[in-house]
């Protein structure tokens, strides 16, 4: 079995925990219940299950989960004047502003109360033209400089977690944070960034001094959001759906789509409705709202659901719009091919887009039982994943090479198998249309679906063929239900 082999090590690890799926007073919610009640038997108990993940309709992006009365920010501009790149956004209240930097990249961080961000990220991220007459501090405004002497080579924002605020602004180079306050004046109120040039030296003292500053230690500008309080343990099996990135980390984006982080959110939820309302799985997400949630929480999470099952949504671009269609990926030491190798870099900077420290990965246990568990549970991710491979090839397209591997730090809890499953590429106008689609999204999360239930079928009657027959047992058994050779399915390398 695979579970009873760490269970004294996860409960020393099980820190994190999913957000639960409940049913929230709204209206639609109410109404789902009275109807419930007309209904009987099966048909009630569905249609509650589907109210758990229809109460919770995402509000629009900039203002979904935000208070009332929270700040708005409207616009936001880069003006370079001589040695001095300044970020600005025009905010509908003044805020309180904590702003750092951190290095491994250069970046600058600056936290703020929950602030509703009411315009889309900047798709060209340069220096705008200095306005007619002086904005701000005097001395700020002028000629604005060539692109190439502005210190800032992006930035981003959004939801950190509830109550706060993100943005983090991608260094050109080192730099100085001259202030970053909010200023009010005859033309409203402003938050500036102010940035000038740095040396090394400076620059590493300077993310000394913010990991000091730190509260309540040092580690603390590492963690991210607090994790959640651990959920109840289930007699079903455990699925948790893992909507990449979210809040401040709007993960791919392409002009006149919707951000990745809304598309894999979307998804998710109508996966959740759909397995919901079968009644055979006990469901979690990771997040049900635009929040930041980091790569260990997300394993932390999974683990201590005691999951059977974790599935990580994504949906990137890629250079050229003639790449398409749905890839499924494991978890692997070396991976499967360059495109795979990419993906992963590229997801595994999550928690830096996001603005945290992602450190070095600690050592993982080296143990005899340890190794054991890893290698089944990386058999059973791998024996998912052809699952669902076959079953989406019936209801959407493929990418030409559907099954990849990768070093996923999403995908290492050493103890639940877990995939990540690419939906589809955001750069191709064939595949971004579909992500974009009610329908597709209906029709490819019900063969997600389909594919779970098939997947744990076969557990079962593996588990049932290795209770009557010694040598057929365990993972064996499992992988000759599926006409796959044990030895092929125990690997854990690339596919």
């Amino acid at each position: 079995m695979l579970k009873p082999q760490l269970a004294a090590s996860r409960e020393s690890h099980a820190t994190g925990s999913p957000a639960r799926l409940s049913v929230r007073a709204l209206p639609l919610a109410a109404g789902v219940a009275l109807y419930a009640l007309a209904c009987s038997g099966a048909m009630a108990a569905q249609a509650v299950r589907h109210a758990q993940f229809d109460s919770q309709k995402a509000a629009p992006a900039a203002q979904q989960g935000a208070p009332a009365n929270a700040p708005v920010a409207s616009a936001a501009r880069i003006i370079q004047s001589g040695d001095v790149t300044r970020l600005s956004f025009t905010l509908s209240a003044s805020v309180s502003v904590r702003a750092f930097v951190l290095a491994s990249p250069a970046r600058v961080i600056v936290d703020l109360p929950e602030t509703v961000f009411a315009f889309d990220p900047p798709e060209a991220q340069k220096p705008a033209p200095p306005p007619a007459r002086r904005h701000g501090r005097k001395g700020v405004a002028g000629k604005a400089a060539p692109s190439s002497a502005s210190l800032i080579a992006s930035y981003r924002f959004g939801r950190l977690a509830p109550g706060k605020s993100r943005v983090v602004i991608d260094l050109t180079q080192a730099a100085r944070i001259v202030q970053a306050v909010t200023e009010t004046d005859a033309d409203g109120v402003r938050l500036v960034v102010d940035l000038v040039r740095t040396d090394a030296a400076s620059f590493a003292a300077a993310v000394a001094s913010a990991r000091s500053l730190a509260s309540p230690a040092p580690e603390a500008a590492k963690a991210g959001p607090a994790p959640h309080p651990a959920p109840a343990r289930s007699a079903k099996p455990v699925i948790i759906i893992d909507p990449g990135h979210g809040g401040v980390d709007a993960g791919a984006q392409v002009a006149g789509k919707p951000a990745e982080k809304d598309i894999v959110f979307e998804f998710a939820r109508a996966l959740g409705r759909r397995l919901e309302g079968e009644g055979r799985f006990a469901v979690h997400m990771t997040r049900n709202e635009d929040v930041f949630v980091p790569l260990a929480e997300r394993v932390r999470i999974a683990r201590a659901a005691d999951a059977q099952l974790f599935i990580s949504i994504h949906a990137d671009t890629l250079n050229g719009g003639n790449v398409s269609g749905a890839t499924v990926y494991t978890v692997s030491d070396r991976a499967s091919d360059a495109e795979a190798a990419r993906l992963a870099e590229k997801e595994n900077l999550s928690d830096s887009a996001a603005g945290f420290e992602t450190g070095e990965e600690s050592a993982e246990v080296s143990d005899i039982l340890f190794d054991l568990t890893r290698r089944e549970t990386r058999a059973y991710s791998h024996v998912f994943a052809r699952t669902l491979v076959s079953v989406w090839k019936q209801a959407a397209g493929l990418n030409k090479n559907p099954q990849r591997s990768a070093g996923f730090k999403v995908l290492k809890a050493p103890d639940v198998p877990s995939v990540l499953l690419e939906l589809g590429y955001l750069s191709s106008q064939k595949d971004a249309a579909l992500l974009t689609a009610p329908e597709w999204r209906e029709k490819t999360a019900a063969a997600v679906a389909k594919s779970i239930n098939a997947f744990f079928d076969m557990r079962a009657g593996a588990r049932g063929t290795a209770a009557g027959a010694g040598p057929e047992s365990g993972l064996e058994g499992f992988a000759a239900t599926l006409g796959k050779a044990p030895g092929e399915a125990a690997r854990s390398g690339g596919n």
